[in-house]
């Protein structure tokens, strides 16, 4: 293998072959010096293929296999990985694969993988819903539209956090649920002064601001008194009352007409 992150098993210096060829070549190419050297270049060859073989078992733990055959084993059994976690993460994915794969299209089993993959904890908000009832005929749990949202916090989220997100949803979702998946930026809550709590005092050498000037009241004018209403002057006695003017009689409507 090449390239980053490549294999060390190879032709290493200084690892010898558990059986070397030279022992197993018939008696007359013992002391041939010339054949003990051909396949001293052999035994170099064959060397870590033998060291691997002897500890065989140990390429199928997570905790002990070396880190590129971490990724062969993560795809053997399925485990959920976007490809760019760290090591150690690697391993504790190929080791909970099992146990997830219990659980998969489950809440619990969603929730595992997405903080497998992101190392937080997703907030899920779905429709689904269990209830029981002693009565035939009673209402069905949860909401009539299926539907999954998963939102996850993250301190720096990064463009393709929210393509990993929405694999890792896919691949442990219910296979007939509709999803839609959010990345946010998380940030503590901003801090709030508890009540009683003084304000905090200006540092010394701070000048006081000015106070506003104060404005001089507006006069208001003075309303004049209203006078007063002069009684009814009573009319003096012996005064004549004006006579009333007399009615004319009605005028009778000629016959005939």
């Amino acid at each position: 293998m090449s390239g980053a992150g490549a294999s060390a098993r190879g032709a290493l210096d200084g690892l010898e072959s558990p059986h070397p060829l030279g022992l197993a070549l018939p008696a007359v190419y013992a002391d041939d010096d010339l054949a003990q050297r051909f396949v001293t270049g052999l035994d170099a060859m064959l060397a870590p293929v033998f060291n691997v073989l002897d500890c065989l078992e140990a390429y199928f733990d997570p905790a002990l296999a070396p880190a590129d055959f971490v990724d062969w084993l993560a795809d053997w059994v399925g485990a959920e990985l976007g490809g760019g976690e760290p090591v150690e993460v690697r391993r504790h994915a190929v080791a909970t694969a099992t146990a997830l794969h219990r659980r998969r299209g489950t809440r619990q089993g969603l929730a595992e993988a997405v903080r497998l993959c992101f190392g937080v904890a997703p907030e899920i908000t779905e429709s689904g819903g269990a209830a029981w009832s002693a009565k035939p005929l009673g209402p069905f749990p949860g909401a009539p539209r299926a539907a999954l949202h998963v939102t996850v916090r993250l301190p720096g989220p990064g463009p393709g956090d929210r393509h990993r997100l929405t694999a890792v949803v896919a691949a442990a979702r219910p296979a007939h649920l509709p999803f839609t998946t959010e990345v946010r930026a998380s940030g503590p809550p901003p801090a709030t002064a508890p009540a009683g709590t003084p304000a905090p005092a200006a540092p010394s050498g701070t000048p006081a601001p000015a106070a506003a000037p104060v404005l001089p009241a507006t006069p208001v004018p003075a309303t004049p008194p209203t006078p007063p209403t002069p009684p009814a002057r009573p009319a003096p006695s012996g005064t004549p009352v004006p006579p009333t003017a007399p009615v004319p009689p009605a005028r009778p409507v000629p016959e005939g007409n």
